[in-house]
């Protein structure tokens, strides 16, 4: 049998493990009011440290809650990050989609018919960020990685949800 891994596949993987306590922070739109809510993301190492397991949950005021699963893993071939993802609203994707990170960061777009969401994941002085932001699609029928606006300029990316999070110190990173 082989020896667990222990390089967790990429540093910007290894700089999220742990337990993280915060909020979210989501806008006004289908899915309510503006609001703050209560927050938690775990990221674990799990599969010998050939993958990264994303939970996470944030809990609505009247009790009911929001939750996503994810995985992240490295592609061995091309040393970038793959990332496959579900929640308790959207359906499953087919396929894991590739992140690309920049000093630290980790992104990840997420193409749907409705339009497109990009979470950046960020760990600074302590305190992890994720933002997700969504790009609409308003035009039926119309894929959102060709769709411009009228002034050619790519159609926006707009903030619906921004995270920020402590590490829980009771809690190790793994």
């Amino acid at each position: 049998m082989d020896r667990p891994r222990t390089d967790h596949g990429h540093p910007a993987l290894a700089n999220l493990l742990g337990r993280w306590r915060g909020t979210t922070r989501l806008e006004s739109g289908p899915w309510g009011a503006e609001r703050t809510v209560d927050a938690e993301m775990t990221f674990t190492l799990v599969a010998g440290g050939s993958a990264v397991v994303q939970s996470y949950r944030h809990t609505e005021s009247d009790g009911s809650h929001f939750e996503g699963h994810g995985i992240f893993t490295v592609d061995p071939v091309r040393r970038d990050v793959l990332w496959y993802y579900v929640d308790s609203v959207n359906p499953a994707p087919d396929a894991p989609v590739r992140c690309t990170w920049h000093d630290g960061d980790l992104q990840v777009e997420r193409h749907a018919g409705a339009g497109s969401i990009r979470h950046t994941l960020r760990v600074t002085g302590g305190v992890l960020f994720d933002v997700a932001e969504l790009r609409r699609d308003d035009s039926a029928g119309t894929d959102l990685r060709d769709r411009s606006a009228a002034d050619g300029a790519t159609a926006l990316y707009k903030p619906f949800m921004t995270s920020r999070y402590r590490r829980d110190p009771g809690v190790p990173a793994e």
